[in-house]
């Protein structure tokens, strides 16, 4: 029997505090009733930018203007930045063509066809002067045509040059050359409490233009893990090892920079925390240099070479979150022959430090790991029998081997978590798809086992167990896949191909 044939649905209701990717959303008669995820409005024909030529570096806009002749007196550090970077970004529109119940009524007299245009809205950075552009994946995930707008509404079609799902990014390339570009700055040496100012273009043409506008705050923490809510969130899968700014982060700001005081690109502004759908302080950046690893690969092969070392970590131990956030980094396995293998790591050790981060959970593991280059030498430090010990590690590119989808679909069975199975089990999350029978070769290979609850997969949380299996059929062969799991009160992620 296939996967689909065996999935139970159930409904719960979502609840409303939420950490949520910033691509535009529906609106109403209301500013007020927001969503992560939907619609932005199409633009007038007063609104809409004009077509731009194949190259040209575009006059100075009047705020530009107004920042070049603003006494000294009134000028500061964030003025200062925002003049240097503020050029650079970039307004991502997009268009999604997604399939709608027909009305035959309607359909009798020639209406519509079952099919709707959805538009969408983030922001960018320009990267490169002959058209590169960074953004956020989610920005641009699904969408038939993307085109990018300039500060000054031009408007060029933009191709993907290549997307990496798993860190969320996204590069595109517009037909254009001497462009200004974004310097782009550190995020190894961020201090709490320094300057950081968001750039984007929230809300779209809806504010009047396609002019960016500024946010300001500090650096609030870093090395953030986001993971979805145990009480049921409606946010995306785990992010980890983030930057966090109070300055306001709103839909459609995603994908464009997080600065400092220099001018600097120290981050790319992705996700919120918010009880509303609107910024309450808590914002969320990629660190820049993650990003510009990211955009390197892209731009080079296509793709990302995701590191690979070839070990599985044990399952975290504690009665309370906090207890397991502080439960080390514990090796349960390793594959002989693999770059962990050689460096001399085994089952047992716990790795207490990599280039000299401290390693305390497995989330700041997987942050290491998103950080890691392929071929690069990485000094770690072990735990063993009470003892320390430092090795060298050469992390190889992840092999492309994995369960096969046929394998996955006959051999996992799911069921959608219903409020029964929630009590009998003690699970947490108020939504997902319950492991409930995995044969051995795919709990080895995919990381999981009967009695996980599979709450998110890549950057979208999952209600049932239908959306598990067209996730899983959807991104076979698309490269790595990281599911997000609830294992004995737990949350902790998996990363695996599908063939």
């Amino acid at each position: 029997m296939r996967l689909a044939d065996r999935l139970v649905t159930s409904t719960h209701s979502r609840t409303r505090l939420s950490v949520m990717v910033l691509r535009f959303s529906t609106l109403s008669c209301s500013l007020l009733v927001l969503a992560c995820e939907g619609v932005s409005p199409v633009p007038s024909d007063a609104q809409r930018p004009v077509a731009a030529t194949p190259s040209a570096v575009t006059a100075p806009s009047r705020a530009e203007q107004a920042a070049a002749a603003l006494p000294a007196s009134r000028r500061t550090a964030i003025t200062e930045a925002v003049a240097r970077v503020a050029p650079a970004v970039v307004t991502v529109q997009t268009e999604t063509v997604q399939q709608v119940a027909a009305d035959p009524w309607e359909m009798f007299y020639g209406g519509r066809s079952g099919q709707r245009t959805q538009a969408g809205i983030g922001s960018g950075f320009i990267v490169q002067s002959d058209g590169v552009i960074v953004t956020n994946a989610h920005v641009i995930a699904g969408a038939t045509k993307v085109s990018v707008a300039l500060r000054d509404g031009q408007t060029y079609d933009a191709k993907l040059v290549g997307i990496d799902e798993l860190n969320d990014l996204a590069v595109l390339r517009i037909n254009a050359t001497r462009l200004p570009v974004a310097p782009i700055g550190t995020s190894s040496d961020l201090a709490i409490g320094e300057w950081a100012i968001a750039i984007g273009n929230p809300y779209g043409f809806l504010l009047g233009n396609t002019e960016p506008s500024v946010t300001a705050g500090v650096i609030s923490a870093t090395g953030r893990n986001l993971v979805p809510q145990q009480g049921g969130s409606d946010g995306p899968g785990t992010y980890v090892d983030m930057l966090q700014t109070d300055a306001s982060i709103n839909p459609g700001n995603s994908g464009g920079p997080l600065v400092n005081a220099l001018g600097q690109v120290i981050g790319v502004n992705t996700s919120i925390f918010s009880p509303t759908g609107g910024s309450i302080g808590l914002g969320f950046a990629i660190p820049i240099n993650r990003a510009m690893r990211v955009a390197e690969d892209l731009l080079k092969h296509g793709a990302v070479r995701h590191p690979w070392i070839g070990l599985r970590l044990a399952q975290p131990t504690g009665n309370t979150p906090r207890e397991v956030l502080r439960s080390g980094v514990v090796v349960r396995s390793v594959v002989l022959g693999s770059p962990a293998a050689r460096a001399g790591i085994k089952p047992g050790d716990q790795i207490v430090r990599s280039r000299g981060r401290l390693l305390r959970n497995m989330f700041d593991w997987e942050g290491e790991m998103l950080d890691l280059r392929v071929g690069e030498q990485a000094t770690m430090v072990l735990r063993r029998e009470g003892a320390e010990e430092t090795v060298t590690v050469t992390p190889a590119e992840m092999p492309e081997v994995g369960a096969k989808k046929v394998e996955v679909l006959r051999d996992v069975q799911l069921v959608t978590l219903t409020q029964a199975i929630r009590q009998e089990r003690g699970i947490r999350s108020a939504k997902g798809a319950l492991v409930v029978n995995a044969s051995d070769r795919v709990m080895d290979q995919l990381g999981v086992m009967p009695g996980d609850l599979i709450i998110g997969v890549n950057r979208s949380s999952v209600s049932s167990a239908e959306e598990v299996a067209r996730a899983l059929e959807q991104l076979a062969g698309r490269g790595v896949i990281q599911l997000t799991i609830e294992r004995r009160g737990s949350i902790y992620s998996t990363q695996f191909y599908i063939q």
